[in-house]
């Protein structure tokens, strides 16, 4: 074991940062240039894909240009899973965000080269080195809290602000650059972004205190070493089907992969989770946060799936049917996505304040009630689209305060469920396997955002009439699960209290 870390039982309590441990600030930074780099360039993909040659894009129709975008959004949650594990097992938590982080940025330069011939493999690497950064990255905030520290759930609010600060920075200066200087201009600037978060962590790495420096648990030599074959065998089957890809010798239908890729990380979540819970060795209380993480897990892969309509579906309803011109200056397409973090940074204070609150009276709703509340919130939103929708269908454009309304509903339903569901993963999760839980929480990410992507595949640009539909179908869809969720919530909130009673 290290030295006493703040998340260690008996150290001393660090609230150098705002009140939160220093390393707060550390991760705070990192990953808002992080998240810059990555919304930043995700939102301009369905555009890139769909835009015209003539215009620099890729030509692709919007199903296939949508299946595209959810297989890339689901997989670059879905390595999440070994990327824990590897942190957990091979190099511990700091490597894995450094590592990541460079993966990531070369994936971004890759983008940047002006050759559709290269655009796959620059997904790829975004893919691969996010899998490493992103659940290692949001497990270590946790791991400079104890248990019992009331600041848990406000500093993963905190963290959540930086997330959506950078998410600004990208959506406005990638969102410029694609309309003013093109597109590979705007991928670049995801890598200059990513490179800042390096640069970052490297320089004030100390902050954390030696949190996550070594792997929670260390393997024979025997076992270190298959691991890191099976991991350069994966690494070489990747770059074989890129390879024949890119050659034309293989095709591969988008959509038929995205079909395929839903059913097999839903097998796989379930599969994984089950590993843990019969074979990790758990004590029954440990058992009983398992039951009320999986609540939680549902409630996360519903919620994304409607949620991450907004760099699909909604994108594309904002450059076809929606007024952007204001004053006879018209707003760039993906700035409009600006409205979900703004709202975020402006409403996080009030919820983080709230959370404390809540506790100091002992008045502390479970995690499931809060996901089930959140879920429903973001539902409401898709209801105001429906009417967007019908304004569209009965030929005219929708007003932008539609749009605005919808993202402001999905935000307050995100700040919920979000970083309240980190926090429970955190929490929750057995602590020898937290690194793989937070992969294995990450991994409901990936499958909402594969059904989002399939359900984007619905939208049809040039059937307007279906369009209210659509958003209906989603609509009720979240409603439903989340009055689900929030029943089975009652029942959840002991087996929590157990767990956060639990002595290390």
């Amino acid at each position: 074991m290290n030295e006493a870390t703040p998340s260690s039982p008996g150290s001393s309590i660090d609230h150098a940062f705002f009140g939160h441990p220093k390393g707060l600030q550390t991760l705070f930074l990192t990953e808002m240039w992080e998240r810059m780099s990555y919304y930043g360039m995700r939102g301009l993909l369905v555009l890139f894909m769909t835009a015209a040659m003539q215009e620099g894009g890729m030509a692709f129709t919007t199903v296939t240009a949508t299946a595209i975008y959810g297989v890339y959004t689901a997989s670059v949650y879905f390595m999440g899973l070994p990327g824990g594990w590897i942190a957990d097992r091979l190099i511990g938590g700091q490597k894995a965000i450094w590592y990541g982080g460079i993966i990531i940025m070369c994936g971004h330069i890759v983008l940047a080269i002006p050759s559709h011939d290269t655009f796959f493999v620059g997904l790829i690497l975004v893919v691969l080195g996010t899998g490493l950064l992103k659940p290692n990255i949001a497990a270590v905030v946790g791991q400079l809290y104890s248990r019992e520290d009331e600041r848990r759930d406000s500093g993963y609010a905190i963290y959540y602000m930086g997330i959506n600060i950078g998410s600004v920075i990208g959506y406005t200066v990638c969102g410029w650059l694609a309309e003013k200087a093109g597109w590979h201009y705007a991928f670049g600037a995801a890598a200059v972004g990513m490179a800042l978060g390096l640069i970052v962590f490297r320089l004030t790495t100390a902050n954390l205190k030696g949190v996550s420096v070594e792997p929670a648990v260390h393997l024979s030599p025997t076992g270190e070493r298959r691991s890191w074959m099976v991991i350069l065998a994966f690494l070489a089957g990747v770059a074989v089907v890129t390879a024949m890809t890119m050659t034309g010798a293989m095709s591969i239908d988008a959509v038929a992969l995205a079909k395929r890729t839903a059913v097999a990380f839903t097998a796989i979540f379930f599969i994984y989770f089950g590993i843990v819970y019969f074979r990790g060795k758990l004590s029954k209380t440990e058992k009983k946060g398992m039951w009320a993480l999986m609540l939680v897990c549902v409630a996360s892969a519903c919620f994304w799936s409607g949620f991450e309509q907004a760099g699909s579906s909604l994108n594309l309803f904002t450059r076809d049917y929606t007024n952007r011109v204001i004053a006879g200056w018209e707003i760039p397409i993906i700035w409009f996505q600006n409205a979900n973090p703004m709202f975020i940074i402006l409403l996080t204070p009030f919820f983080a304040a709230l959370w404390i609150r809540l506790g100091q009276r002992m008045v502390s709703p479970a995690y499931g009630i809060k996901c089930a509340v959140g879920l429903m919130i973001m539902g409401s939103g898709f209801l105001v689209m429906v009417f967007a929708a019908q304004v569209a269908a009965g030929g005219m454009q929708a007003a932008p305060f539609l749009l605005i309304l919808t993202y402001f509903l999905h935000t307050v339903g995100e700040l919920c469920l979000s970083p309240i569901a980190l926090s429970a993963v955190s929490k929750l999760s057995p602590q020898r396997f937290i690194g793989q839980m937070m992969g294995v929480f990450v991994l409901t990410y990936s499958i909402g955002n594969i059904i989002a992507g399939l359900l984007a595949g619905n939208f049809d640009p040039s059937n307007v009439a279906e369009m209210p539909n659509l958003f209906k179908q989603i609509a009720t869809f979240t409603i439903g699960i989340g009055a689900v969720v929030l029943l089975v919530g009652l029942i959840s909130k002991n087996w929590e209290s157990e767990v956060v009673h639990l002595k290390d």
